[in-house]
């Protein structure tokens, strides 16, 4: 089993930066994509971004330009730096790695840290 610790939320005015980042542990065997998911209050969860192990990005569009995620392969680390924050940047970031164990895809969501953009 793998746990995915994140850390890094907090409060910031608009326009201003944080970094996240999540730690994987436990019994890993090999861990393929990881990404950052948000979810805003009342809404559903979406995707922020994600990168594969050998370094493929993608982006929401909400966050191109502004987002980027990176990743240790070797310490099972994978951070996203917000710069530009907006109000509707507001929303708990959960982390989230792939496993391909015995040819199945296995997911691993982390709790979740708070990231409140506001004046």
């Amino acid at each position: 089993q793998v746990q995915l610790v994140e850390s890094g939320g907090g409060l910031v005015q608009p326009g201003g930066s944080l970094r996240l980042s999540c730690a994987a542990s436990g019994r890993i065997f090999s861990i393929d994509a990881m990404g950052w998911y948000r979810q805003a209050s009342g809404k559903q969860r979406e995707l922020v971004a994600t990168i594969t192990s050998d370094g493929r990005t993608n982006y929401a569009d909400s966050v191109k330009g502004r987002f980027t995620i990176s990743r240790d392969n070797a310490k099972n680390t994978v951070w996203l730096q917000m710069n530009s924050l907006k109000p509707e940047d507001t929303a708990v970031y959960y982390c989230r790695a792939q496993e391909v164990v015995q040819g199945v895809d296995v997911f691993y969501w982390g709790q979740g840290t708070q990231v409140t953009v506001s004046s």
